[in-house]
């Protein structure tokens, strides 16, 4: 019987995977894995009954949902070994932007609250590590710290070029670890933040160093300030409304605004993740590290969707820009529909091969 181009894309994708976990993960989970993969492009959730019935085998779909369901419940998935897949898929060997943020849903009584680290990278975040957060509201600095540490232990801290986030990641022992390991970072803070010139011995509200602005008008501050006992560079912007944009930093204050303007490229990740792309606030898991497990599985095809896309919008056909200046489609929407097109279509032959652009080779 003819292979259809899923069961073929299916077999590279393990080969591929394979490569990857360089032997750490027994075959046969390597072929779990690369069905998940391949269906949650095919039928974009992670209801298992739904990935069940897509996964291109001769097993019957009952057979399928309970092999997924002991994967995800048993199985120890290394993060860092999917954390290292996504890192060697990008440019090798240049310094890489971090980006880290929260998304949190609740299922029932239960907060799913997702601390994630991602990597700046043509117009959006690729998740790389992440935490879950056993409460509702944001992390406090150990838990930041730990994972920068986790980065650092797997990839060295030479790689980072710098760290944005939002204003909703301060504090002191998390200021005070940045400044001591010379981490470079744009992080945001709120307006009415107390902040000390040590130069004229007075303290006063952030948004006051500022205020005379016109909108849209940036400044950075030419001397050094204290925050929270900690000393920092500090810049800002007025914005429409009358709202600021402050940001304080461990050097180069005049990049902070270009820089921390990435910051929201994890969002368009968590978008992808979640609404635009494979629904896993759908999930019904409440257990933590079997949610953990399903995340890691999402983040390959989204890394795998957005390759694609990016190649076909350089080299096969551009997508069109509407009259107000934003795509007509994301690259992201236009990878994943080309690669569920290529696993769905039985009979078209695909003139890419889509796997290769999760090969490192």
């Amino acid at each position: 019987m003819e292979k259809t181009n899923a069961c073929v894309k299916n077999s590279e994708l393990t080969s591929i995977l394979d490569q990857h976990f360089q032997g750490k993960v027994n075959m046969a989970r390597v072929k779990l894995m690369a069905l998940v993969i391949c269906a949650l492009c095919k039928v974009q959730t992670v209801t298992f009954s739904k990935l069940a019935n897509a996964f291109d085998h001769t097993a019957t779909p009952g057979s399928s949902l309970r092999r997924l369901q002991r994967f995800i419940a048993r199985y120890a998935l290394d993060g860092d070994l999917v954390a290292r897949l996504v890192f060697s898929l990008l440019p090798q060997g240049s310094r890489v932007q971090l980006t880290i943020d929260r998304t949190n849903w609740k299922f029932g009584t239960v907060d799913i609250n997702i601390f994630m680290l991602g990597i700046v990278y043509r117009g959006v975040a690729f998740p790389l590590i992440f935490t879950m957060l056993p409460k509702r509201g944001n992390s406090n600095s150990q838990e930041r710290i730990a994972l920068i540490e986790r980065f650092i232990g797997l990839f060295g801290k030479h790689r980072i070029e710098c760290l944005v986030a939002d204003r909703e990641f301060i504090g002191h022992k998390w200021l005070e670890y940045l400044n001591k390991e010379q981490i470079r970072y744009h992080i945001r803070i709120r307006n009415n933040f107390k902040v000390v010139l040590p130069q004229k011995g007075r303290e006063i509200k952030a948004f006051l160093l500022f205020n005379d602005l016109r909108p849209g008008q940036y400044r950075h501050y030419d001397k050094i300030v204290n925050l929270k006992g900690q000393l920092c560079y500090i810049s800002g912007c007025k914005l429409k409304g009358g709202d600021f944009l402050i940001i304080v930093s461990f050097n180069r204050p005049e990049e902070a605004q270009a820089d921390y303007a990435q910051r929201w490229q994890i969002e368009m990740c968590f978008k992808a993740m979640k609404s635009s792309g494979f629904d896993i606030e759908k999930t019904h898991l409440t257990d933590l590290e079997r949610i953990e497990r399903l995340v890691l599985l999402v983040m390959v095809a989204f890394v795998w969707c957005y390759k694609v896309g990016i190649y076909l919008h350089e080299n096969v056909r551009a997508i069109k820009i509407k009259k107000h200046g934003r795509k007509a489609r994301s690259i992201f929407k236009y990878g994943l529909d080309y690669v569920s097109n290529c696993l769905l279509n039985t009979l078209k032959l695909m003139e890419i091969n889509i796997t290769q652009f999760l090969s490192c080779t």
